[in-house]
């Protein structure tokens, strides 16, 4: 319910408030119009924000495509407070960065040839041919400052019928450029998960072009999978289940989706979550995953952290008990209703009530806060170094070991035993 009423006051505050109105915004575009007719159109928003300002979603990047050059972007920016940052001059991008917005600008370009991952480039004031070398026909709407659409592709239709297509011959996109294929995973979890036999097809033929893209670019794209909500519905299609194993052999866990599905309601289910879920086993599946893609520390830890507990669960019946308030404090409130979220999708013996049960009692504990710090030891005559640290660590298990309580005879015996 929330989701609907969310969704409703968006399109409602999209369609009152649109982005192109905003102030920074047609400053941008005033600078790049200077010098040509009013019926000349140099520039137009592409991409993201367009689709995602026709579907209601919340705007995050701006792109805009224009028939300037970069030199003559930069030149239009001179004496302003905008800060012009050069991130792609040799594909004819620059970034105009604003109080409130980093804004990509683009020369119109098309493409001459393509290894499958990086393509040649030549630059043109074509919008018609600057919409052919784009990917999908929903990337490829075209926006002015006024609120006019520009489709060459039928990208609106397609949008409206959720349908992902790729722009012209499916087979000639993905060899131009095979992350693609990933892309096209995305989009279609994000809209419509149903895939087409010839493009189903065109991809699978095409899938040893994944290994020309770099490990850091597949993680990145399948992160923003993960991220997506109906990731959950994956499994609904027989086809797009197919290519996403054959990319991603070592998510071999698809079906834990379909226990997540039943708890959804309860509780956020998010990035971290999905991944452990797909990935934890009693083989150390996930570190191979870790050591293959190369993952970020904070990635690393949280499946390694996931792992350890999920062990500690599956041998100790008292984890989510009496032990749950020693869990909470040493691990947080967040990874303990991941953690069951986890355990349910892992296993079929736990029911909802228990899951249930479980969030409940996780929500409703309070989590206990150690009062001695660095400050109170000093006071009782201990110095500054390495053996005060090692104290509050003591003084902290002895107050976790019994029921978060210490009496203050047993503080000064710490403390005695330690200075001597």
């Amino acid at each position: 319910m929330f989701n609907l009423s969310f969704n409703f006051f968006q399109n409602i505050k999209s369609f009152i408030f649109p982005f192109y109105r905003n102030k920074d915004l047609r400053f941008i575009f005033t600078k790049l119009q200077q010098g040509f007719p009013r019926d000349k159109v140099t520039s137009r928003f592409v991409g993201g924000c367009v689709r995602k300002y026709l579907s209601g979603e919340r705007i995050d990047d701006i792109d805009i495509a224009t028939i300037l050059t970069t030199d003559q972007v930069k030149e239009k920016f001179k004496g302003t407070n905008l800060k012009i940052i050069d991130t792609g001059i040799q594909h004819g991008t620059v970034t105009v960065i604003s109080n409130k917005h980093k804004v990509e600008i683009t020369t119109l370009r098309r493409d001459v040839k393509s290894d499958g991952r990086h393509a040649e480039v030549e630059f043109t004031d074509d919008w018609k041919q600057d919409s052919e070398r784009r990917d999908f026909t929903i990337n490829a709407i075209y926006l002015d400052i006024n609120g006019k659409i520009f489709d060459p592709q039928m990208g609106t239709v397609d949008l409206k019928n959720k349908s992902i297509k790729f722009i012209g011959d499916p087979q000639k996109r993905i060899e131009e450029d095979y992350l693609r294929i990933i892309r096209f995973i995305r989009f279609k979890v994000m809209y419509d998960i149903n895939v087409e036999p010839t493009t189903s097809d065109a991809i699978k033929q095409n899938l040893d072009g994944i290994k020309k893209i770099s490990k850091e670019r597949i993680l990145e794209e399948l992160l923003k999978i993960l991220n997506l909500k109906n990731i959950l519905q994956i499994n609904d299609s027989n086809n797009l289940k197919e290519i996403f194993s054959l990319i991603f052999p070592e998510l071999i866990y698809l079906n834990r989706l379909e226990r997540l599905k039943k708890v959804y309601n309860y509780s956020e289910i998010n990035r971290d979550i999905v991944l452990a879920a797909l990935l934890i086993d009693e083989k150390d599946n996930h570190e191979y995953f870790i050591h293959k893609y190369n993952v970020s520390k904070k990635i690393k830890e949280n499946l390694n952290k996931f792992n350890k507990n999920l062990v500690k669960l599956k041998v100790n019946k008292e984890f989510f008990d009496k032990d749950l308030k020693k869990n909470i404090y040493l691990n947080g409130k967040n990874h303990l209703i991941a953690l069951n979220l986890i355990y349910f999708s892992m296993s079929s013996k736990v029911k909802i009530f228990d899951f249930s049960k479980n969030l409940k009692k996780i929500l409703k504990t309070k989590v206990p806060i150690f009062s001695i710090d660095g400050e109170f030891l000093k006071q009782q005559g201990m110095q500054e170094g390495q053996s005060l640290g090692k104290v509050l660590k003591i003084l902290e298990k002895d107050w976790i070991d019994n029921n978060f309580q210490i009496s203050k005879e047993r503080i000064q015996e710490i403390i005695k035993i330690n200075l001597n």
